[in-house]
């Protein structure tokens, strides 16, 4: 499984949500997409004021203030 994970240099929401989203790889099986929007003016226009942005699929698990049991919620779901 992939998530992509939408996210800008020196962020420190992005680098706390990273850090949730590789806690929860020690507990489920997936890969982390990582994108910086800064270099995609579609990704830029789409995510500027959102970021970070988790997505699987095309459709958004979280953003902002990521929450890892939340993210973790919804994989599950996505495995099932």
């Amino acid at each position: 499984m992939n998530v992509q994970f939408f996210t800008k240099v020196d962020c420190p929401l992005c680098d706390k949500a990273k850090a949730r989203l590789k806690e929860l790889q020690s507990e489920l099986t997936f890969t982390i997409e990582e994108f910086d929007i800064y270099k995609d003016d579609t990704l830029l226009e789409k995510y500027q004021l959102m970021i970070p942005v988790v997505e699987h699929e095309g459709e958004m698990l979280a953003y902002g203030q990521v929450n890892k049991e939340e993210v973790r919620k919804r994989l599950l779901e996505k495995i099932r």
